[in-house]
């Protein structure tokens, strides 16, 4: 069950990261409080996961998931730009996750 909390935890940082952007700065109300309420919740599911999981892996497994899914939906949602060199840096963080989870005993 770690596992799954952690990856909800995960995605919903990519929501909060998503929201926290459309807030511009905390001056937009319903933004903001989306913000907060999802991080709240990838908070709370964090700290769950690390009930069993190492912190090495569960901080480095939820931070590689909210920076790959930020990255991807600023691509598809925000219209950022897309290049060699990104997705490359993209593809190296999925590789450190897959090492991590094949290194963890859990």
């Amino acid at each position: 069950m770690a596992w799954i909390y952690l990856i909800f935890a995960g995605l919903l940082e990519v929501v909060w990261a998503y929201f926290m952007k459309q807030s511009e700065g905390f001056s937009r109300l319903t933004p903001s409080i989306l913000t907060l309420i999802a991080m709240l919740a990838s908070f709370g599911l964090l700290s769950v996961a690390m009930r069993t999981l190492p912190l090495g892996t569960a901080y480095s497994i939820w931070t590689g998931i909210g920076a790959v899914g930020a990255f991807l939906v600023g691509i598809i949602l925000l219209g950022e730009s897309v290049n060699f060199t990104r997705i490359l840096a993209a593809v190296l963080i999925i590789a450190g996750l897959v090492l991590m989870k094949v290194s963890s005993s859990h």
